[in-house]
Formats: structure tokens, sequence, C-alpha cells
């Protein structure tokens, strides 16, 4: 998830939660002060009863008219009973049906003198009153239906108010978060673009001195510093081997004008020809390093072209076979490859020449034997090449290692080498989108399969 996401995310979940409180708060709130006023209303109403009751010269006969008369001023199916000092209803508003009341309720006033329940449906309001030198328990129930309505569509309200406003916050914190962060993405791009060979270019840097600038202008000293110890990597790279390979060239060219001199004894001819290949295979090294220093994995796609990898075979194993005359190669296509097979990739030739050169050399070094398969094979996603050797096989606990720099197994013991070669063929690969996979798939069978990504 991106920072903006992250940020807007925080933010809406924050506010949601903050306005959640709220709201549940004020839903609350209007809850009690319903209550309240629906009490005080009773309490009224109560009031209103006991005055009527005290004024009245003969209640039971009073009372009917009296509530009658008074009607606006009753809550909602409202119902008043009113019992005596003894207990015995003297008067309600019940008509036309049996009258029940909790005898539980009378005796608990006796107590309590006040009792109001809300739990009870219609909600109760009850007292015991002294008038006129006499007890009365008055008994009254009634709807609040005008304050739970409002209630409920307050509560409809709130939650339409809160879908609504997290909803906008979140889109107007994502918009913002955007806004703010632009110039973060703006200089992630313009760090993307930096490559090996744009070690040069300068992030933009606004007037402001907010911490995006300040990351811009650390970022332009690191990249000024890097290309400064880049570039000195890169000329010596290029200068040493430039330089190498004049001194190489003349070395070789004398060993082979003295190895067809015929006056040699056998053990000087065949030192010679040791130090002869010692001289190839530097040389090979110098033309691999000269090589990489020119391209990187940004700028090498610019450069590809088409080639044909049976044509790079054989060009690399005649390269190998003037250093290894016995050296047998048994080319052959897969069954498994597609109908009339192109057999051609995108990529540098030079640079493919190197990773076949390394492979066959390998073979010729390390096998028992002086013959190399190639198996190639062909689909319409991936161009396999299998190259195949008998020899000593490399231990599973070194294989993981096999491909690092001066890495050189226990096969390779008293057979002089740098440990560079396999290191060499992994990064030109890599530079082609390729990947170089080690397996031994029989007894003393050693096999590198070379996969491209067509």
């Amino acid at each position: 998830m991106s920072l903006k996401r992250k940020i807007a995310l925080t933010i809406s979940i924050a506010f949601s939660l903050l306005f959640g409180v709220v709201m549940a708060v004020i839903y609350l709130s209007f809850n009690d002060f319903r209550r309240d006023e629906f009490k005080e209303r009773f309490r009224q109403r109560l009031e209103f009863t006991t005055h009527f009751i005290s004024k009245s010269k003969d209640f039971e006969e009073e009372a009917p008219i009296f509530f009658n008369e008074n009607a606006d001023n009753v809550l909602l199916n409202e119902t008043i009973l009113i019992f005596n000092g003894q207990k015995e209803l003297i008067y309600s508003t019940i008509k036309d049906r049996n009258v029940t009341w909790d005898s539980a309720l009378l005796k608990e006033l006796d107590e309590k003198k006040i009792i109001y329940t809300e739990k009870t449906v219609p909600e109760i309001y009850a007292a015991l009153r002294t008038i006129n030198g006499e007890n009365y328990y008055i008994l009254t129930s009634a709807f609040d239906t005008n304050g739970k309505s409002k209630l409920n569509y307050l509560k409809y309200l709130l939650i339409a108010a809160y879908v609504m406003s997290t909803l906008l916050i979140g889109f107007f914190s994502y918009y913002f978060m955007g806004q703010f962060l632009r110039p973060l993405e703006d200089l992630n791009k313009e760090i993307s673009e930096v490559t090996a060979h744009k070690l040069t270019t300068q992030i933009p840097v606004q007037e402001s001195n907010d911490e995006i600038n300040v990351l811009a202008k650390s970022f332009n000293t690191m990249i000024a510093r890097l290309d400064d110890v880049f570039q000195s990597q890169r000329d010596f790279t290029a200068s040493a081997s430039h330089e190498i390979r004049t001194p190489i060239t003349r070395m070789a060219f004398q060993l082979e004008n003295l190895i067809k001199l015929k006056q040699h004894s056998p053990e000087t001819l065949l030192s010679l020809q040791q130090i002869q290949k010692d001289v190839y295979q530097l040389s090979d090294l110098t033309n691999s390093l000269l090589l990489l220093t020119k391209f990187d994995k940004e700028n090498i796609q610019s450069i590809y072209e088409e080639v044909r990898i049976d044509e790079v075979i054989f060009e690399s194993f005649e390269a190998v076979e003037k250093s290894y005359p016995t050296l047998k190669m048994d080319f052959l296509i897969s069954e498994e490859t597609s109908e009339n097979p192109l057999l051609t990739i995108n990529g540098i030739q030079s640079l493919l020449d190197i990773v076949f050169i390394n492979l066959f050399k390998n073979a010729a070094v390390y096998s028992d034997h002086t013959e190399v398969d190639v198996l190639i094979t062909e689909t319409n996603l991936k161009l396999i090449v299998d190259v195949i050797s008998r020899g000593k096989t490399i231990p599973e606990q070194e294989q993981s290692k096999l491909f690092e720099a001066f890495m050189r197994g226990n096969n390779s013991q008293n057979i002089s080498g740098s440990g560079l070669g396999l290191r060499i063929v992994k990064r030109i690969l890599e530079y082609h989108g390729a990947e170089i996979i080690y397996s031994s798939p029989a007894e003393s069978t050693n096999k590198f399969s070379v996969i491209f990504e067509k």
C-alpha cells in the first residue's frame, strides 16, 4: 500500500472513530433529555391531579368531568389509577374493561413515596401523596411516542451523517494527501530514472525548505559522490583492461611462434602450451571485463539486435576448439521444440559469445570426456540451451555459491582458473533478462541450462 493511501486510511479511521464517539454521545445525551422531559411531564401531570384532589369536594363525582375538560393535557395513551389509603381503587380512566394493577408497586410506594420506571411498556410514574390528611396512591402510565419518534429520527440522521462524513473525509484526505505528496512522487520518479549512465542527473529542488526538498538536496549530494566513485572505478577497470590487452596479445603471439619451433623437448613444449592456455584465459577475462564496463541493465536494451543462438553456439565452440582441439560437440534440437523454430533472441552477440565460450571451456577443463552435448528447446515462451558434459559433479552444498565471484568447487582442484567465469556468465545473462541453472540429472553429469525469455 502506498504512503498516500496509508495516510488517507489512517486519517479516515481516526476521524470515523472520533466522529462515531461524538455521534454516540449526542444520541445518549438526547435520550437522557427525552427521558427527563417525559418524566417532568409525568410529574406535572401528577401535581395537576394532586391539586385537583385537594380542591375537589366530591372527587369521585367530579373526576370524570374534570379529566374530560382537561383532555388536551393528557399524555398519549395515558392511564391514571387513584387508590385511597386502604389501597382501594377509587378512580380509573380505563373504561369498559377490567382494571388490573400491581399490588407490589403499591407496597413499594409505602417505602419510596415516588417511583418512576421506563423499562416497562408503557412507562409508569407513581407517587404516594397525603392530601387533606388522607393518603392517595396515584399511578400514571403513558407512552412517550413523540420522544421516541424523535430519538429514532435522530438515530437515522446520525447514521447517515456518519456514513456520508466518513466517505467524504476519506475522499478529501486521499485527494489532499495526493496533493501534499505529489512532490514526493515526482522525486521518486526522478530517482527511478537515475542509472549508472545518468549519475550526473540532478533532482530538481524547489525554493521551499520543506522535508522533501531537504531530501532532494541530500540525494543530489549523494549522487554526486557516487558518480565520482563509480566513474573512478569504471575508468580504472577500462584503462587497466585496455592496457593489459596489449602485452597479453604480444605474449600470445610470441608463444605461438615459439611453439612452432621444433627444437623443444617434450617437457618444454608442454610447459609452453600450458602457458599459452593461461595467456588465452587471461586475455578472455580481460576482454570480458572491458565489455562489461560498457553496459548496464538500463542501457543495454537500447542496442539489442536479433541474434541466432545456433550461430553464437558454433562460433563460440570454434573459438574454444583452437585451445582444446580434442573437444567435440554434439548439437541437437529437442523434440519438444515447436515446429519451424526461429532460434533467435534479442541481445548482444559479443556478450553472448562470452557466455558460451566460458561454458564450453568449463566442459573441456572439468570433463572426463572430450565431448559436450548442446540441446536446444524452443517453445512459444522460452528458448532453453542445455550444455551437458560428463565429469565430477559439484556438491549440493556448493551449488548455491556456484555463480559467486572467485568461487571454485572441489572439482576444480589442481586446475588453474580465476573463479570469475561463471560470475561473468550470470551477469551477462541478467543483462539479457535470462537465467542460468546448474543441475546434475545423472551420475557424473553436469548440466548448465541457459533460459531466455521470448
